[in-house]
């Protein structure tokens, strides 16, 4: 483990110009052998449609990227490894409404590893106005690469944005440490305190799981439920596991009374888009952004970001419609 202090050391400079770190030739930085997932086709032979899997890892795998971020995670379906970067410094308001770090200001990164040896990297990480040309210096002097950067929330102060991240590299712990360089550029607490159990919501969760047609879970913040596609996704020739990159997940933050603040997103294909915009208007709901998260995504994914405040049963219930024109199921973790 790192301090605070540490975690948030700013490099060295080097005297080289940024544009000297970057090779022409897919973003390999100087004996890392990172490459950003962008620019990794011809690498991996993708015009022959090669796909590669991703195979079963332990925690035993991950504990060189746990050691780089000086923080634990999860292992996921026994498949990836997931890290929390939960913006807990940030106290921001969105609508008058005190936005909790669950219901939106959660960054995190996760990471994969295929039958080819190769390890990816992807994550959605949350900055500051203030932080962002720091930060997407220092991914690109790294090799990440930034496939979106949009927002999340509509007015809200202070402006935070959302960037996600993708890289491919034969060293998890060296796409760690890269990840790590990123986020020295910004204020991401170093540390995260131990989960306590999680505190009852006051929320009629029951009647929202009725209504999302889901189970959803308390993480003592918020409540969320999240929903999965069906379809395997295919990222830069690499088959997602299921609950990578390819989420609609839906978080309701309780305001008392019943009431809540949802914020979330729907993960859709083109041919769906219009029927889930109409369905959100037609049910209430706030339309935040339409955009992707990734580059060369297969199927073509896009997402929506969503707001609503009010009783948070009518919401689900507004929201179901959208949901039920994706082709979605209920995740099973």
């Amino acid at each position: 483990m790192t301090t605070g202090d540490d975690y948030r050391e700013k490099p060295a400079r080097t005297g080289v110009p940024r544009r000297r770190l970057l090779t022409t030739a897919g973003l390999t930085v100087g004996g890392l052998g990172l490459a950003a997932c962008s620019a990794s086709t011809d690498h991996h032979d993708m015009g022959r449609g090669q796909k590669l899997r991703p195979v079963p890892t332990s925690e035993e795998h991950w504990k060189d990227v746990v050691k780089a971020l000086g923080r634990p995670g999860n292992l996921i379906r026994g498949t990836y490894h997931h890290t929390p970067f939960p913006r807990g410094d940030l106290h921001l308001v969105s609508r008058g409404v005190p936005v909790s770090t669950g219901l939106a200001l959660g960054s995190h990164a996760s990471f994969v590893r295929y039958d080819d040896g190769m390890v990816m990297l992807m994550g959605d990480l949350v900055v500051t106005e203030g932080e962002l040309q720091g930060m997407t210096d220092a991914l690109q002097a790294q090799g990440i690469a930034q496939t979106a950067i949009h927002k999340h929330l509509l007015s809200h102060t202070p402006e935070v944005w959302w960037t996600h991240v993708c890289a491919h590299g034969h060293d998890a712990g060296e796409l760690a440490r890269g990840l790590r360089a990123a986020l020295n550029h910004t204020a991401t607490p170093a540390h995260v305190a131990a989960a306590a159990p999680p505190k009852p919501l006051e929320l009629d969760t029951a009647g929202i799981d009725a209504a999302m047609g889901a189970k959803g879970a308390n993480s003592g913040e918020v409540y969320t439920t999240v929903f999965v596609r069906r379809e395997t996704i295919v990222n830069d020739g690499r088959v997602l596991p299921p609950g990578l990159g390819a989420t609609s997940a839906f978080n309701f933050q309780p305001l008392g009374g019943g009431r809540a603040a949802l914020n979330g997103d729907l993960v859709m294909v083109a041919g769906e888009v219009q029927r889930v915009l109409s369905a959100l208007r037609h049910g209430g709901i706030e339309i935040i952004e339409l955009h992707n998260h990734g580059l060369t995504d297969e199927p073509r994914l896009f997402f929506t970001h969503v707001w609503a405040v009010g009783d948070a049963v009518a919401l689900a219930k507004a929201v179901r419609p959208a949901l039920t024109a994706t082709n979605v199921a209920a995740s099973s973790a």
